[in-house]
């Protein structure tokens, strides 16, 4: 005959206590030894949320997102570029850009222009609406870039963004790509001009 348990627990159930795997241990388990504030991914997360942060704050919660800036910017810097290679250009995956390309169209800022040479593909081509878009955030854009860098000594800055260019595997500019910034408003490559949005080339 069992003798009873004088603790009157169930003597098939273990103490919590002797099974409870939340916080270190003096058994010193790898995840005991994770300096999370000192992970990379953890810290360009971070960085990453403030640097949205501080964008919307300078363009203003109606402007354009950071994405949506890039991907126009690119569109307009390389106006012979497709879906695909704007992908390749910005690292905006297939599908969010996809998406995006859609709503910057139904906002009037981007369009879809069938190329000659393969009646499926779609160069896109940045609207008068769209160039006026950049034009009136390169200013705050520019300010909210000063901003995240502002904490790096400045004697540094230029070595910082050579590291993370290197996390961030940035591809080649294509060739004939125009130079990285905006444009002075008004200002365009001799023979060009912004697409007014009337389709002038069939598409």
């Amino acid at each position: 005959m069992e003798k009873p348990n004088p603790t009157g627990d169930d003597p098939g159930v273990q103490d919590p206590a002797s099974t409870n795997t939340a916080g270190p241990d003096a058994a010193g388990r790898p995840i005991d030894g994770i300096a999370l504030h000192e992970t990379p991914g953890h810290l360009l997360r971070r960085a990453q949320q403030r640097a949205v942060d501080l964008f919307v704050q300078a363009v203003g919660e109606q402007g354009l997102r950071p994405p949506q800036f890039a991907l126009l910017l690119a569109a307009w810097q390389n106006p012979e570029a497709n879906q695909s290679e704007l992908v390749r250009i910005t690292g905006i995956d297939r599908s969010t850009a996809a998406d995006m390309i859609t709503r910057l169209a139904g906002r009037g800022l981007i369009r879809r222009v069938r190329t000659e040479a393969d009646g499926r593909a779609n160069r896109l081509r940045v609207t008068a609406e769209g160039v006026a878009a950049l034009e009136a955030a390169a200013d705050r854009v520019a300010r909210a870039q000063e901003n995240i860098v502002a904490p790096i000594p400045a004697g540094q800055r230029a070595q910082f963004l050579k590291n993370l260019s290197l996390i961030a595997d940035l591809p080649d500019p294509p060739a004939g790509s125009r130079p990285p910034g905006l444009r002075p408003a008004g200002s365009r490559p001799a023979g060009s001009r912004p697409d007014s949005g009337t389709n002038r080339e069939g598409g």
